[in-house]
């Protein structure tokens, strides 16, 4: 990778920060980790009004590769969650931040996935989307056992993720 992508990408992301900055955008509000590094974000997600989620105040991390924006970052949320397109380890697992291109397994069209136009603002639009939406998409879960429960006892999913909601709101204060 050269030096001068590094620095476009750097450049890029330090405009995409100052104007997060200066025109927040509702919902959530993004910083670096480390002042001294422009490739590792941390964003603070205010759970969706009307959402199971409503209240959370969800922790994530946003990395991106020297190579942005031909290649998406890579999100993942520190603050525990239970959702069927989250991973486990709180990877996201969301279809704008695939790779760019064909899909092999026949899921996505190439222009759901990644595409060098994208921001961090689209991004986070994308996960307040996934967060705000009525039914979780199980057509390809990352956490197959939440898919299995929202499939087979909703309102224990949704217990759940209350539970991790409120800890989230308590864990903020902390």
């Amino acid at each position: 990778m050269s030096t001068s992508a590094t620095s476009n990408s750097s450049l890029l992301l330090r405009r995409q920060l100052l104007e997060l900055t200066k025109k927040p955008v509702e919902g959530f509000s993004a910083g670096l980790v480390d002042d001294t590094n422009i490739l590792e974000w941390e964003v603070i997600i205010m759970g969706p009004p009307d959402t199971l989620y409503e209240g959370g105040i969800l922790k994530t991390r946003l990395t991106f590769p020297p190579e942005f924006p031909l290649m998406p970052p890579k999100m993942k949320f520190i603050t525990p969650m239970w959702h069927p397109n989250i991973y486990p380890d709180g990877t996201l697992c969301i279809s704008i931040l695939h790779d760019p291109g064909e899909d092999q397994y026949g899921y996505e069209d190439a222009g759901e996935r990644w595409l060098p136009v994208h921001t961090v603002e689209s991004i986070l639009v994308s996960v307040i989307s996934l967060l705000s939406s009525e039914r979780p998409n199980l057509d390809s879960p990352a956490n197959v056992d939440a898919a299995k429960e929202v499939r087979e006892n909703w309102e224990g999913y949704k217990k759940k993720v209350r539970r991790l909601v409120r800890r989230s709101a308590e864990e903020a204060w902390d």
